[in-house]
Formats: C-alpha cells, sequence, structure tokens
C-alpha cells in the first residue's frame, strides 16, 4: 500500500461543483432590483428622516451582499478523496473530519446541497450562494446544480463508507 501523500489518485478531482448560470444571474439580478428599489424609495417618498436611514442602509446592504454572492457563486467546489475546498485552495472539509452526511428533504442544508457534519468546529464562513459553515456544519449548495450537488454526496457518502472501519 503507498503512502497517502505520495498516491497521485489523493489529489485526483473526484467531482466538482459550480454555481449555475441562470441561478447566479436571478439570484444577483434580483438583489440589484431589490436595492435599487429600496434606495428609490428612500429618496423619492420618505415617510420620515429614521425610515430614509434605515431604506438606504437596507438598500447598501442589499448590494453588499449582491456583490459577495457574485463572488462567491464564481468559484468552483472540488472534492478530493481528502478534502473538500475551493479550487482557490481555501479547504472547507476533510474527509477524516466528516462524521456524517445528510442530503434529506428535512434536514437543514441549502437547497440543491447537502450537509456535512464534521467532529469538530470550524469558523463561521458564509459564501452566499454556494456554501456555509456554522459550528460542526458544513452546507453546500444554494445556486449549485442539484444533479452536481447529488453527484458529490454520493461520492462522499462512498468515500465515508471506506473510511468506515466496520
Amino acid at each position: 500500500m503507498q503512502n497517502s501523500d505520495t498516491d497521485p489518485d489523493t489529489e485526483t478531482v473526484l467531482a466538482t461543483i459550480t454555481a449555475s448560470p441562470g441561478r447566479r444571474i436571478l439570484g444577483i439580478g434580483s438583489l440589484w432590483i431589490l436595492s435599487l428599489m429600496v434606495i428609490y424609495v428612500a429618496f423619492a417618498r420618505p415617510p420620515s428622516f429614521g425610515w430614509q436611514v434605515f431604506l438606504v442602509a437596507l438598500g447598501a446592504g442589499s448590494i453588499w451582499i449582491a456583490e459577495q454572492m457574485r463572488r462567491s457563486t464564481s468559484v468552483t467546489l472540488e472534492l478530493t478523496r481528502q478534502e473538500l475546498r475551493e479550487k482557490t485552495g481555501f479547504v472547507l472539509a476533510r474527509m477524516d473530519e466528516v462524521a456524517g452526511l445528510d442530503r434529506g428533504m428535512f434536514a437543514f442544508k441549502p437547497s440543491n446541497g447537502f450537509l456535512l457534519r464534521l467532529n469538530n468546529a470550524k469558523p463561521r464562513a458564509w459564501r452566499p450562494g454556494l456554501w456555509w459553515s456554522l459550528w460542526s456544519r458544513v452546507g453546500v449548495g444554494g445556486m449549485t446544480p442539484a444533479h452536481e450537488a447529488k453527484y458529490m454526496a454520493e461520492v462522499i457518502a462512498s468515500i465515508l463508507a471506506e473510511q468506515d472501519p466496520d
């Protein structure tokens, strides 16, 4: 048996997830339209100064989230035997720290995605439309095509089954 550090198969990308272009346009466009409408209302018919400040802040926040979503959904997620990572190299979860996989209808997961339960907590992180990390959970999905996320979940399930000593 080869050492996993030198095994060329350990770095082979087994599955990828990329945000769907149509969902990106719809999601980011909706946020831009919302923000522009809220800012328009704030200046065209301001109810009071307090509400005007609130509406401008809400519109600016929506623009900020739309930009974060645009940046995050331009990244591809890759799965290898060792880890789930962004193409940039940022590691979402190592396979040896994954305790379970939830992809059922009632699981607290992003749409068209799955949830990884980890052995230890990770720092909180959020890439709108692609993935999030909270406590010992990593949710993958959102603007992703269902077939890509389902395939990646199946590959993760098979890796976990191989790792299970029982």
